[in-house]
């Protein structure tokens, strides 16, 4: 889109809403299936580990369609594209409100994540290119809402349509807000100019989608494969492995591969795609595992867990707020340092939470975990794009929403499996300790007696609540040690010239 068109643009506030419309959308359906998977597994007649499909096939089909569509975007047009996704996701949508088999389920979030892995990145690039530098840091304050608020608030709403309705309405609520979406695009979003002579890096794309895929495949695989001891674990490890390397020799030698390596080139740009890696690592994973702890361990009905978890999305906006105001007046790297100190704390307070932990102070925690995501996630919008190249600002969009993706289904799946496991590691150690000889067990040993088998189901109940306790808290620690090494990426990055993004001295005036 033309510079000029930066500071004078027709129904500016009705394309951010469509804009909004449709982040919200793709975000939302990364968590929203979360607290409805118990009841899924039920109808779909899947496993508990094969349920995990279910958010894993959509996030990872996302992170591998979201690499090309920079091309996409410049090949076929900005809009086109975005009317495309937005309708395809849509329809993948419903089709996922009517699926009654496993297969279809996995197959028609496959295709969901296909068709919406281009909203969050085009959204973010239509909000670049509509306001100017000056209105950038509120502007990306209100887009970061739908990318950061939609995964925290999806348990809570995927909660209350279970609850109220079933499952199948987690899917089927997205369609007032498609077509509302694509018809404001349709009718507002300035067309753009495709380039028709531009050629598709097929092998870039293939070895790099082939690298994604077996990774993902190893980790989901990995935790009832018995890992590296599954001839099917290691040869997704080589492909996986192979991949990356084709894709990186290629990347940097072919003429025009579908990811431009001068991208890289822009130091700020670079830490951002390491920092939006760690964020989407802790974003989604801690409401994949806090969904099933309060249901499991805490004994929350679906409709409570969720609003339990509702606090992190009010967090996450008011801290996107201030630090979009604060974006012009205070180094964006202090407010990142800030938000992933209060991130880190909150994840260290988990660490010794046992289901008897009161609900306030639950509340309290997910509100200032949610500020502490709030606080890096738009400072991070404003820097990694402070010195790019207005070319590669599409390209740069897409690369930040595929390390979240990516990010994303790496921590759920590795928290997942650690669990799982850990689960296992403790349950054998805590049995260690149940002998005649205990003292501790002695007093109990008549009402809890392994002999009998009332006493044996219910000692073994015992130990196992308090190995999942233990394996959640193990989980919680690893989080907060992902978080922290993000302090150091701050480092490397420069502070934006005045100018660059910041927020504008009214906050209302981004909707002018």
């Amino acid at each position: 889109m033309p510079s000029q068109q930066e500071t004078v643009v027709p129904h500016r506030a009705l394309i951010t809403v469509c804009a909004m419309l449709a982040t919200l959308m793709q975000s939302l359906d990364s968590t929203i299936a979360n607290v409805a998977l118990p009841y899924m597994q039920g109808s779909l007649s899947a496993s508990s580990d094969q349920i995990t499909w279910v958010l894993t096939s959509y996030i990872t089909a996302a992170a591998i369609m979201t690499a090309p569509v920079g091309w996409l975007s410049a090949r076929f047009g900005l809009k086109t594209l975005y009317l495309i996704s937005m309708i395809g996701f849509t329809v993948a949508s419903m089709l996922c409100g009517v699926a009654g088999t496993l297969p279809e389920m996995v197959g028609f979030r496959l295709l969901q994540g296909v068709f919406g892995a281009a909203l969050v990145p085009l959204s973010q690039t239509t909000m670049l290119n509509i306001y100017p530098p000056e209105k950038r840091g509120s502007a990306m304050a209100i887009w970061g809402m739908g990318v950061m608020v939609g995964p925290i608030l999806g348990p809570t709403l995927g909660g209350y349509l279970t609850e109220l309705y079933n499952w199948r309405w987690v899917f089927f609520v997205n369609l007032p807000f498609g077509i509302a979406a694509a018809a404001g695009m349709a009718a507002f979003l300035p067309k753009t100019d495709p380039a028709a002579d531009m050629k598709f890096d097929w092998f870039g794309f293939g070895v790099f989608a082939m690298a994604i895929a077996a990774f993902q495949l190893m980790l989901d695989r990995g935790e009832t494969q018995d890992w590296f001891g599954s001839s099917e674990i290691v040869i997704e490890a080589v492909v996986a492995a192979l991949g990356f390397y084709l894709f990186a020799v290629h990347m940097f030698t072919a003429k025009k591969p579908f990811i431009t390596p001068a991208v890289f080139k822009d130091r700020n740009l670079s830490a951002g795609l390491l920092v939006m890696f760690a964020v989407g690592m802790v974003l989604l994973a801690v409401s994949a595992l806090l969904a099933p702890w309060l249901q499991e361990l805490g004994n929350y009905p679906v409709e409570t867990a969720g609003l339990v978890m509702a606090p992190r999305g009010f967090g996450t906006m008011a801290a996107m707020l201030i630090a979009g105001r604060l974006s012009s007046k205070v180094d964006p790297r202090m407010l990142m340092a800030f938000g992933i100190v209060i991130l880190s704390w909150s994840l260290y307070r988990m660490t010794d939470w046992t289901p008897a932990v009161s609900e306030t102070t639950m509340v309290v925690n997910t509100i200032l975990q949610g500020a502490g995501l709030g606080f890096v996630f738009i400072p991070l919008q404003v820097i990694a794009f402070a010195t790019l190249d207005p070319a590669l600002r599409t390209e740069g969009t897409a690369l930040l929403s595929l390390v979240r993706n990516v990010g994303s289904a790496i921590g759920i799946s590795v928290t997942g499996a650690l669990v799982t496991q850990n689960e296992q590691i403790e349950h054998s150690v805590l049995t260690s300790y149940i002998t005649p000889l205990n003292r501790a067990f002695q007093g109990a040993a008549a009402a809890l007696s392994p002999v009998t088998d009332r006493g044996a189901q219910m000692l073994d109940a015992i130990i196992s609540r308090q190995a999942a306790i233990i394996a959640y808290n193990d989980d919680w620690k690893l989080m907060m040690l992902m978080a922290l090494p993000m302090l150091l990426l701050l480092l490397l990055m420069r502070r934006p010239k005045k100018g660059a993004g910041g927020a504008p001295p009214d906050h209302a005036a981004i909707m002018d």
